[in-house]
């Protein structure tokens, strides 16, 4: 099995305590745990995605730090070639009062399958704008997550 890791970076203007709190996934259905680490969810995507579902399990919070570790261990969206997804996810304050985010991924595929760079393309396109919808969020309602 190879490991495939990539580092990404976005910036919002929102603050990371703020943003860590809305980060986390409110709508799921938890299939093993108690919400800590090593809790495992079933997230439905719903309407307009690509893909039908993923299970979530929760590798690591550092609410301190804002650090939040994560893996996609089935669903459509890891497909056939990908045992595991993990993602480190910290959140730090940036000189303007925003924040910078920093992710890192890590593609745990089966067998010798190397993952294409138009995969990590759009992979790096689908959680920039995640990111952005979180903050378009938070800035129209000032009130929400604080």
């Amino acid at each position: 099995m190879g490991v495939f890791t990539y580092e990404t970076e976005f910036t919002s203007v929102i603050p990371p305590p703020r943003l860590y709190k809305a980060f986390a996934v409110k709508s799921a259905e938890i299939v093993q745990g108690d919400g800590g680490v090593g809790t495992v969810n079933k997230i439905h995507l719903g309407e307009g995605s690509e893909y039908s579902y993923v299970k979530h399990q929760i590798d690591g919070l550092d609410k301190d730090n804002f650090v939040y570790n994560y893996s996609i261990i089935e669903g459509d969206a890891i497909g056939d070639k990908v045992e595991k997804i993990s993602y480190e996810i910290k959140l730090v304050a940036s000189p303007s009062g925003g924040s910078i985010i920093k992710s890192t991924s890590h593609y745990h595929c089966k067998g010798e399958v190397e993952i294409k760079e138009e995969h990590v393309k759009a992979g790096k396109e689908r959680a920039a704008g995640l990111f952005k919808i979180i903050e378009n969020y938070l800035l129209g309602n000032p009130d929400a997550y604080n």
